[in-house]
């Protein structure tokens, strides 16, 4: 499974079932600020890369989220 697969089921799991694509908005999706930070708490965890809620909130979807994972991972 790619990254941006990962991502998207992460998302589907924090967003009640929802269907959620590469490209999908995180907020036209139902996200909000507490799921945001609940998502951003998981990645920090199941990735080792930490991302700010400015960040995550610019990225906005599951493809650019998965970018700034795979650019964090790189640094390390």
């Amino acid at each position: 499974m790619s990254l941006v697969h990962e991502i998207a089921a992460l998302w589907r799991e924090y967003l009640d079932g929802c269907e959620v694509g590469a490209d999908d908005d995180f907020f036209a999706l139902g996200g909000n600020s507490l799921i945001g930070i609940r998502i951003i708490d998981r990645v920090a965890r199941d990735y080792g890369v930490e991302l700010s809620v400015r960040a995550f909130y610019l990225a906005q979807t599951p493809a650019r989220v998965a970018e700034l994972i795979a650019r964090g991972r790189a640094r390390t």
